[in-house]
């Protein structure tokens, strides 16, 4: 559902908006973070700011400081977040998800099998989908490393549907709630499935390189329930499964749900392991993140496997925060480590932000609503007017405001600095089409 982002700062109309049961408790709202959201006069983030009914703004803007042996401190200040405040996580679940299969893999325990051992998918229960070979992969098979790549490079669907199927819909909830996610709730495939198809998952085998089995995954099926007490609908009328208008708001209950908090935690997690309980960290090796981290900020336009298009996956396509359109130039000296999303108008972005030339670092976690004539699922957003917009002046105004804020220790940040790949010419085609 994504749309191409084009210069056009229009303030969309008043969004027709209906939600059930919405959160009865105050949004919180730090002075600091108002404060600096509102010393930026820009039309389109302030529109948003003043109707945050309408626009569903959630931000969440992480200070770090170090003291003097380098170790980090962090506080968050927070503009209109409440948990119980629904927006569509999208494509954001792939965070979760990546992290889900790297712990899975190394509880296994099972020699030869790992992130880059090849896999086959069986088509399996009722319409789930076999798949045996990945052209975008230099092994040509594909691996939960490869899922990884796509999810985060780009924010390729069909990665997280094996994602998904490796670790399962049991799994996938009860490990974040153990964890401390507890506003966690991912429930469902990107592919169109009823309740039942997605409590079940594919036979998967992990094979060798001469096609041998290694270990095979028999299917599953979550035998747990779901909370669905809490009812979100949102909007005037969708499209169905037939393209029929239904002039009633969308259920998003029993939808994918993650609240802004937690989402900022996971990715903390990651970054910062120490930073975080013990029990919210997630069962990652050293290599692991080294992975994750390379991922998390490399560009399309470095990366080899997948060989994607640069001119339509730029370097900015998926860092909202520095991006107001397909033409914006990365700062060479910054690096972005982020998961992004975006479906149903709700646009959203967790990143962890390091400027190696200014010594600065920071977390920024935002989502908005932008879906002016209140129809959901008909793929006519105002994402290029609003949504977008919005986020870069979000990112932007943070931005500025930590280059100007005085620190009492430098941060070392080398453990930061990556050695990213460099593109090898080569006559494969360029990928310019990913369902994302």
């Amino acid at each position: 559902m994504y749309l191409s982002r084009m210069r056009k700062y229009i303030v969309c109309p008043v969004i027709l908006l209906c939600c059930c049961n919405i959160a009865t408790a105050q949004p919180k709202t730090d002075a600091l973070l108002k404060d600096i959201l509102q010393s930026n006069t820009n039309p389109v983030l302030q529109q948003v700011l003043q109707h945050p009914e309408t626009y569903r703004p959630q931000i969440i803007y992480t200070q770090i400081n170090r003291d003097k042996n380098n170790k980090p401190g962090f506080t968050n200040y927070y503009y209109n977040v409440d948990s119980l405040l629904y927006f569509n996580p999208a494509s954001t679940v792939k965070l979760p998800l990546a992290l889900l299969s790297l712990e899975k893999l190394n509880e296994m325990h099972i020699p030869g099998v790992d992130k880059f051992t090849s896999m086959q998918f069986d088509s399996g229960y009722n319409t789930l989908k076999a798949e045996y070979r990945d052209s975008t992969a230099q092994t040509g098979a594909p691996s939960i490393a490869q899922f990884i790549r796509k999810a985060f490079l780009v924010s390729d669907n069909d990665a997280y549907n094996r994602m998904y199927e490796f670790v399962g819909q049991q799994t996938i909830n009860r490990k974040l709630h153990e964890k401390g996610y507890t506003d966690a709730r991912i429930s469902r495939h990107f592919w169109r499935m009823n309740v039942d198809q997605n409590r079940h998952t594919n036979n998967i085998k992990f094979i060798r390189n001469d096609g041998s089995v290694i270990y095979t995954q028999p299917p599953a099926y979550n035998t747990d329930s779901f909370d669905f007490s809490h009812v979100n609908k949102i909007g005037i009328g969708y499209m169905n499964s037939n393209d029929s208008l239904i002039n009633e708001p969308m259920d998003f209950t029993q939808h994918n749900n993650v609240s802004l908090h937690d989402y900022q935690q996971m990715l903390q997690s990651v970054m910062f392991p120490s930073s975080v309980p013990a029990k919210q960290r997630f069962n990652l090796t050293k290599a692991d993140h080294a992975f994750l981290y390379q991922y998390l900020s490399q560009f399309p336009s470095e990366t080899n496997y997948p060989k994607y298009d640069s001119a339509t996956y730029y370097d900015s396509y998926v860092k909202f925060f520095f991006s107001d359109s397909e033409h914006t130039t990365m700062p060479a000296h910054v690096r972005v480590f982020n998961k992004l999303g975006w479906a149903y108008g709700f646009l959203t972005d967790i990143s962890y932000v390091v400027d190696f030339e200014h010594n600065i670092e920071y977390m920024l976690t935002g989502t908005v609503y932008a879906n002016s004539d209140g129809i959901l699922n008909d793929d006519k957003y105002d994402f290029e007017t609003v949504a977008h917009p919005f986020m870069y002046q979000v990112g932007q105004t943070i931005y500025q405001y930590e280059l100007q804020r005085k620190r009492t220790y430098k941060p070392n940040l080398s453990a930061f600095k990556i050695q990213y790949e460099k593109r090898v010419p080569d006559n494969r085609v360029l990928i310019k089409n990913v369902d994302n």
